[in-house]
């Protein structure tokens, strides 16, 4: 069984280890101990397991790591060994009233399965494998603690693939991409997460279980009760199967790479070819300055274009991309990029050691429509370098649809003195500083503050007023179906019963 794979290690023993948010701790008592055990295959209170379930990736837990801290820890970390312990350990906790975080990889950025109030972890792992695969319709139903990489060397086995490739594609799982509503880098062709989802199997907070969807393609039984799961970060009901949309494994694949003069020449180009239809699989433009950092390419932005498809569909859809590039302005380039990029995708191995060396980096993907991509791009740039400390700022395009694409941003900063002691302090300053920069630009351009990172605690800040009325309806949506409050507290910027959340 795959476990968790930590971005650095806690500086502290791990009984020494201390806590970073402030927010009232659930304690767990010993009669609730007994019947989780009781009902559940393992249940764990030692340190170190309370330790790693305290964190996931969000970046700036870096930094206090090598302080000797974690976010938040659990007061007991509970392991089910199938769907039915999941829904049990649910009521149990309900009836006393103890939140619960749903976890298995914990390779969110956002700090979506930080156990923010105590209580119980639910940590997933031990729900893996595919238990159906049904290769004439195209469906799997797979358990939501399924890693990337298992998933996807079952379903190639049977001729057949999900086309999900996120960047945390090796330490991240099923139920991970539901929750936050994940993207994969080939998106474009396959879609984001919520497109491969056809039904999912949910424990509600008082124990019992639901089924929605899976009885047939496009199926007009009132609202879709499965898009209101995906994307809750486990704050509705804890996934224990999911019922995946697969494709067959593509004969063949094509690339190409194009210089532009500017960034908002290629994303016009990048517009024109998903306006005549063409979906290539991965789109991705990068402007000057990843261009020159990632890809040693000077004075240009570099668009890389990858597609894996059937050969006649293939050869139609570079026909247009050929067409627009160049019309466009771009510079036929060596497809050995492309392969360079493929080489290094899922490379994060430098953001641990740079949070040591003191500069903060992370980074904030968001959606807009088209007609206001360039602005989002140069405001959120501009933001960013007006932050004090800023020692690099820029962005790709990474996901792209017929109506707009998903922008990545980039940011460094170091403090000017560094000399100081008070690290620590300016670290968490900076870093709030850049992302509420990127915010308010977004938000004043009418973007979408998160494209597939999810909320999680970093950006509940920004919920209400990305979603004015609708967070009030989404609030009364959990008090239905959650009424005590019991999971995922903290997160999606909803009021929670424990109280509330202040990282200092």
């Amino acid at each position: 069984m795959r476990r968790p794979v930590p971005v650095i290690e806690v500086e502290a023993e791990p009984s020494k280890v201390t806590e970073r948010l402030i927010a009232p701790s659930a304690p767990v008592a010993d009669s609730l101990l007994e019947r989780l055990r009781s009902v559940c295959a393992q249940v764990d209170v030692d340190d170190v397991s309370r330790m790693e379930a305290g964190r996931d990736w969000w970046p700036i837990a870096i930094s206090w790591a090598v302080l000797g801290e974690v976010p938040s820890r659990p007061a007991a970390v509970a392991r089910p060994s199938e769907p039915g312990e999941v829904a049990a350990v649910l009521g149990a906790c309900n009836e006393a009233r103890v939140p619960v975080t749903a976890m298995a990889g914990r390779s969110g950025v956002c700090g979506s399965s930080v156990p923010a109030f105590g209580g119980v972890a639910l940590d997933l792992c031990a729900l893996s494998g595919i238990t159906d695969l049904d290769t004439t319709s195209l469906l799997a139903h797979v358990l939501p603690g399924t890693f990337g990489p298992d998933l996807e060397a079952g379903l190639q086995a049977q001729g057949t693939t999900l086309g999900h490739w996120p960047q945390s594609m090796d330490i991240s799982t099923v139920g991970g991409w539901l929750a936050c509503r994940g993207a994969g880098q080939y998106s474009t062709r396959y879609g984001k997460i919520e497109d491969m989802v056809a039904g999912l199997e949910v424990a509600l907070a008082d124990g019992s279980t639901v089924r929605t969807g899976g009885c047939g393609p496009r199926s007009a039984t009132g609202g879709d009760l499965t898009q209101l799961f995906v994307g809750s970060e486990g704050t509705l009901g804890i996934v224990t199967g999911a019922l995946l949309r697969l494709h067959p494994v593509p004969p063949a694949q094509a690339r190409r790479a194009f210089g532009f003069g500017s960034f908002e020449e290629g994303l016009e180009a990048c517009r024109l070819v998903m306006r005549r239809g063409a979906t290539p699989a991965v789109v991705r433009l990068y402007d000057e300055v990843e261009s020159a950092r990632n890809f040693s390419v000077e004075d240009r932005c570099l668009l890389v274009v990858l597609d894996e498809a059937d050969a006649a569909i293939l050869d139609a859809t570079f026909q247009i991309v050929d067409a627009e590039c160049v019309a466009g302005g771009g510079t036929p380039m060596d497809e050995d990029l492309v392969e360079r990029w493929l080489a290094h995708r899922n490379d994060v191995s430098a953001l641990a050691p740079l949070y040591k060396a003191g500069i903060v980096v992370d980074t904030i993907e968001i959606s807009a429509r088209w007609a206001a991509l360039a602005g989002i791009y140069r405001d959120c740039v501009s933001a960013l370098e007006s932050v004090e400390g800023t020692l690099a700022a820029s962005a790709h395009q990474s996901h792209a649809y017929t109506d707009g694409a998903c922008l990545y941003f980039t940011f460094g900063g170091r403090r000017p003195d560094t000399e100081s002691k008070d690290q620590d302090a300016w670290a968490q300053s900076y870093y709030e500083a850049a992302w509420q920069a990127v915010m308010d630009a977004v938000l004043e351009r009418g973007g979408s503050i998160s494209h597939h990172h999810g909320i999680g605690i970093n950006r509940a800040r920004f919920m209400a007023p990305a979603l004015g009325r609708g967070l009030g309806l989404m609030a009364a949506i959990k008090d239905a179906l959650d009424p005590r409050g019991i999971l995922n507290p903290g997160k999606l910027g909803l009021p929670s019963p424990f109280g509330e959340i202040h990282w200092p």
